[in-house]
């Protein structure tokens, strides 16, 4: 079939029968080399269920998403004529899913072991599973201790602190990352680079919420499922390899995620709260910028001198975000109105 343009409201779901087991789908944005590593893995892991991919191009300036179809016929192409966000796109995509099942998969990520397999038994074998995620593993195959969140807290932020962290984790809720059973664990949120829901569960709690554009739509629909009764869950024995944070500047990726963290505070716990984790959160940057600047007074070799660097420019960027005057419009307090979107479908 050709490409076509079709209209739909953000709000309509055009609900495709289920005709298998799983659905996949990935959201790209500039990110076409990684699919074509993604793809493959996908399709040479994924053993004894039906599934199908779909990808939804995000508008990339880079125009090569049609490589993808080229090399790969069988997928979905659905070609957005905007930036819809990553929960716009995924949500568009979900639109056209066939499976009883749907994986938000990122595209910088590489199958390594059957793992959709296995959390998709995990999932059936659970019943108040609400999302289920996997063990992420970095480039050089270190745990990626985000894969298992909790929500945001002033607390829990400014006592953010990788060493302790990883030091005593279950203090943290990570305590299943460094367990050695590889069942089901209940957690408070999994990371949005691989949540697995079904998809009646994800239709009913609202799908992902749009007035995130990036960053915390996954709290945000963990925190739903949480509240419709259901419960989330990571699964050790399933991994998967994430190449983190390589399409987005860093100093984009820290206002774009504070943003959606104080919307996120003001969404589900207020905006009292919402406005006094935005101040704690101004203040604990200039804390750690006072620390960075007695340290950096220290002789130091290299690789430290760029850990301050890099730590330096997270929190001036926080600064950044906090005193612009556009930061409070940001976080609006109820959900957007639906407004239709247009998009050109390749199937």
């Amino acid at each position: 079939m050709g490409p076509e343009t079709v209209k739909i409201g953000a709000g309509v779901s055009a609900k495709p029968e289920a005709t298998m087991d799983l659905s996949i789908v990935c959201v790209n944005w500039n990110s076409v080399e990684y699919l074509l590593e993604c793809i493959p893995s996908i399709y040479e892991h994924t053993l004894g269920i039906s599934f199908e991919i779909i990808v939804v191009d995000n508008a990339s300036p880079l125009g090569d998403v049609g490589l993808l179809k080229e090399r790969f016929p069988d997928i979905t192409l659905i070609r957005s004529k905007e930036n819809l966000g990553f929960a716009g796109a995924n949500n568009l995509g979900v639109r056209h899913a066939r499976g009883e099942c749907v994986v938000f998969l990122n595209p910088d990520t590489k199958l390594v072991s059957p793992a959709l397999t296995t959390m998709l038994h995990a999932l059936r074998s659970l019943p108040d599973a609400g999302v289920v995620g996997c063990k992420l593993l970095n480039g050089d195959l270190s745990i990626q201790t985000s894969c298992i969140m909790v929500y945001p807290t002033i607390l829990n932020q400014l006592t953010q602190v990788e060493y302790l962290r990883l030091r005593w984790p279950k203090l943290w809720g990570i305590g299943p990352l460094f367990s050695d059973n590889p069942a089901p664990a209940r957690v408070e949120a999994i990371s949005g680079a691989c949540m697995l829901m079904r998809r009646e569960a994800f239709e009913n709690v609202g799908m992902f919420s749009e007035d995130y554009f990036m960053y915390a739509e996954d709290l945000d629909l963990c925190y739903k499922v949480e509240r419709s009764g259901l419960s989330n869950y990571y699964v050790g024995g399933a991994t998967i390899v994430h190449y983190a944070g390589k399409s987005s500047a860093p100093e984009w990726q820290t206002i774009m995620k504070l943003r959606s963290e104080v919307r996120f505070c003001v969404k589900n716990y207020g905006p009292w709260y919402g406005s006094a984790f935005r101040f704690a959160m101004g203040f604990n940057a200039i804390a750690r910028l006072s620390l960075i600047a007695m340290f950096s007074v220290v002789k130091r070799d290299a690789q430290q001198r760029a850990t301050l660097k890099s730590a330096a420019l997270k929190w001036k960027s926080t600064i950044k975000a906090l005193i612009s005057p556009a930061f409070s419009s940001q976080y609006p307090t109820k959900e957007p109105k639906s407004t239709p979107k247009l998009y050109e479908s390749n199937v």
